[in-house]
């Protein structure tokens, strides 16, 4: 399984993903599933995925093959004109690639090469956007009023983010506020395992702001586990004890 969660803020875009799959308990692997493009000065864009791994490494392959002769291919992530157009053509490029797997696996490849996909950036002129693409190709786009996108895993994080999101939150407090969805998700699922990938992508700097891998020897993401776990006991022992008594 997966967990990656897309976020935007006044200050830009925070990006976060396990790395975990599995093909049973005997069969666990980590692969990266977070990955970004940049033309200095000009666009950062980012992609997330969740869902068949050999669907998801082939669309990130094409994609990375793309950029490597730009002059040649018909390049979304270098010549996409906006956010809209590059998640177009990569919802376009899923699809295909879908499609494909599915035909020539036949009935035997109906719903395994399924795949979903956030794709996040910005373009110079233009604001940061956040989208999430389906295996159809089709998309939505993030908004103040759905300020974050999850795929793969997402109840055990998501009442976290609902409960804790503000647009106008510090990077900071927006990467806290990431790693308590990820440990409560982490806790709740074995399929969602560490290391964790950070993107932090400030508005209008078209470059990582910062990048970290999250390992299981991290002292903050350990520090968070376990005040979060004592914070929680803690706020539970504060509330009104319930009565039996007909008074009350």
């Amino acid at each position: 399984m997966t967990y990656c969660v897309g976020m935007v803020l006044d200050k830009g875009l925070v990006l976060m993903s396990d790395t975990r799959t599995n093909s049973g308990v005997d069969n666990i692997s980590t692969f990266r599933k977070l990955f970004h493009w940049t033309v200095p000065g000009e666009r950062i864009i980012a992609v997330m995925t969740a869902g068949n791994l050999a669907t998801t490494q082939a669309v990130i392959s094409q994609l990375e093959e793309r950029t490597k002769a730009p002059s040649e291919r018909d390049n979304c992530l270098i010549k996409g004109p906006t956010m809209f157009q590059v998640a177009t053509e990569i919802g376009r490029l899923l699809r295909t690639t879908i499609e494909e797997a599915q035909r020539v696996n036949g009935e035997s490849g109906k719903g395994r090469f399924t795949s979903t996909m956030i794709v996040a950036g910005q373009i110079a002129g233009m604001q940061p956007r956040l989208f999430m693409i389906y295996p159809e190709g089709n998309f939505i786009e993030a908004s103040w009023d759905t300020p974050f996108f999850q795929i793969g895993e997402t109840k055990y994080g998501r009442p976290i983010l609902i409960r804790g999101y503000e647009k106008d939150m510090s990077f900071e407090d927006a990467v806290k506020l990431l790693m308590v969805s990820f440990d409560s998700t982490l806790k709740a699922n074995l399929s969602v395992g560490l290391p964790l990938d950070l993107l932090v992508i400030g508005k209008d700097e078209f470059k990582p702001l910062h990048e970290h891998r999250v390992t299981a020897e991290d002292r903050y993401f350990d520090t968070i586990s376990s005040g979060w776990g004592d914070a929680l006991r803690s706020a539970f022992h504060s509330l009104p004890s319930y009565s039996f008594s007909d008074d009350t």
